[in-house]
């Protein structure tokens, strides 16, 4: 056995327990961290939808818009997913479906953005349909 294993193999007493302790506290950093996240990108695809709205309400902006916004957030953003034409109108009718900002980020901030699609496909179908005759 070299001395190096064996200074391993001797930890002091409680070694374990911290060890476990450690492991416990990076792994929940870690999940907090995740939902930070997440909820910092559903706040922002809900502005984005905000600002979509905006300004097809105010400029007359059509389905075209957002194809080329699309592409140049692509363009600009290449290692990010989640800027494709649909994805982009999910965020306007997301942002459409729950137009109370402070609701937004005290509560519905708190899923994961997928969810917001499952959870409302039915809403967001008539929603995107409408979007898509325009």
């Amino acid at each position: 056995m070299n001395k190096q294993h064996a200074a391993l193999e001797q930890m002091p007493q409680q070694y374990t327990e911290w060890l476990k302790d450690l492991k416990q506290r990076i792994h929940t950093a870690q999940q907090r961290a995740t939902l930070q996240v997440n909820k910092e990108l559903v706040l922002l695809y809900w502005q984005i939808g905000q600002d979509i709205l905006i300004r097809q309400a105010e400029q007359g902006w059509g389905a075209k818009v957002i194809e080329r916004l699309a592409h140049d957030l692509r363009t600009a953003f290449p290692q990010m997913k989640g800027f494709s034409p649909r994805n982009l109108k999910y965020m306007r009718a997301f942002a459409e479906a729950w137009s109370d900002a402070e609701f937004v980020q005290q509560t519905v901030a708190q899923l994961p953005w997928y969810h917001h699609i499952t959870l409302s496909h039915y809403n967001l179908s008539a929603i995107m349909a409408e979007i898509e005759s325009a």
